[in-house]
């Protein structure tokens, strides 16, 4: 299942207040687009179909993402039409329509609407009708209407792509989603469970909400590695991906950096993904000499894929020579590279062990890593 993912932010959102897009609005620290693109991007290709006015500011927020950015119509449905007949060039076979608004979607939501997609036509996040249902004229009551089989609709909403997109390009009316338009073309859809934290940010009262619901599901993740590397016949060791001028070397089946194998671990742990042997084993003679950050950009790959933020790193080299200090910024800048991180997110520092143990003794470099992942 080839699945494209088409985030819908081509509208104007003029009841939320403001003085720009509610989209672009910054909702504790990130943007409403942003938390929705970051939410879904472990499901699929990202296709934010924008307004033509807003593509600078969507190229913006979109850095670091992969993500296909499509001008959008003259109302909804031309918009989600022009994203599916991208997604269909991208050769997709299912997709996504989800409203940018709906910052606040998590998997409990969209992978439900993903399996219901490998045996039915459609499927769709919806909750049923409690409240009773009135009619009403200038204020006043007109009449009452059964709430028996009704359901509050939600997004993000399936289909087979091909299936979808035949019935946009015969639709010539502006439905209210997309569920619309495939049942109007004789398409079965499944109903999934919606959560009542999945709104639709539409007023100004809803920033509020959304930013108690995105605190609420915040996952923070705490992980520590610890590494120890003996020293050898050598010139120089490698610490944090810089090499540095020393007597000795640092014996390992990689390149012995034992700054980063600590930073690594410490990520791997976080995500329970155990140690750096179990990803790349020293068994393996692929790896004998291989250069350290391959195991970092790999942890790291696997955080990012799963919806994580790198809060940030601490780590302590321990050792009495060589003396850190001196190289501890080009250390940081190194790994903040490696890491696509802000260097003040990387702290990076040594100690000695006052000449006890095999430290003091001169006979190879500790280090210990701490690592925070942040999802929301």
């Amino acid at each position: 299942m080839d699945i494209a993912i088409i985030i819908v932010a081509a509208g104007r959102g003029l009841r939320a207040g403001g003085d720009i897009p509610k989209q672009w609005r910054e909702l504790d620290g990130k943007t409403v687009a942003r938390r929705t693109l970051e939410a879904l991007n472990p499901y699929g290709s990202l296709i934010l179909v924008v307004h033509p006015d807003d593509e600078a500011t969507a190229a913006c927020e979109t850095v670091g993402l992969q993500v296909l950015t499509v001008s959008g119509g003259s109302d909804r449905r031309q918009s989600v039409k022009n994203g599916l007949e991208a997604a269909a060039s991208q050769g997709a076979t299912h997709v996504l329509i989800h409203d940018v608004a709906r910052c606040c979607i998590t998997p409990d939501v969209i992978q439900p609407v993903i399996d219901a997609l490998a045996s039915a036509q459609a499927a769709a996040p919806a909750l049923p009708v409690t409240d009773a249902l009135w009619t009403g004229i200038d204020n006043r009551v007109s009449g009452t209407k059964d709430r028996n089989g009704l359901y509050r609709a939600q997004t993000p909403q399936g289909f087979h792509l091909q299936t979808l997109l035949s019935a946009h390009r015969t639709c010539d009316y502006a439905a209210a989603d997309d569920v619309e338009v495939a049942t109007a073309a004789g398409i079965s859809v499944t109903i999934t469970q919606g959560s009542e934290n999945n709104i639709k940010i539409t007023t100004p009262e809803d920033f509020a909400r959304a930013i108690n619901i995105l605190r609420g599901q915040m996952d923070v993740r705490l992980g520590n590695g610890y590494d120890v590397h003996a020293f050898e016949e050598g010139d120089h060791v490698i610490l944090c991906g810089i090499e540095i001028p020393h007597d000795r070397a640092l014996k390992g089946h990689s390149d012995a950096d034992v700054g980063m194998h600590a930073v690594t671990d410490a990520l791997y742990g976080a995500l329970a993904e155990g140690d750096i042997g179990r990803h790349f084993p020293p068994s393996d003679p692929q790896w004998k000499g291989a250069a350290s950050e391959i195991f970092l950009k790999h942890a790291v790959d696997i955080a990012r894929q799963r919806g994580y933020t790198i809060g940030n790193i601490d780590l302590t080299l321990i050792c009495e020579r060589p003396k850190i200090g001196p190289h501890a910024t080009e250390m940081t800048q190194r790994m903040a590279e490696i890491m696509a991180l802000e260097p003040n997110r990387i702290s990076i520092k040594a100690t000695t062990s006052e000449r006890l143990g095999f430290t003091g003794r001169e006979e190879g470099i500790a280090a210990i890593a701490t690592a925070t992942l942040v999802r929301s």
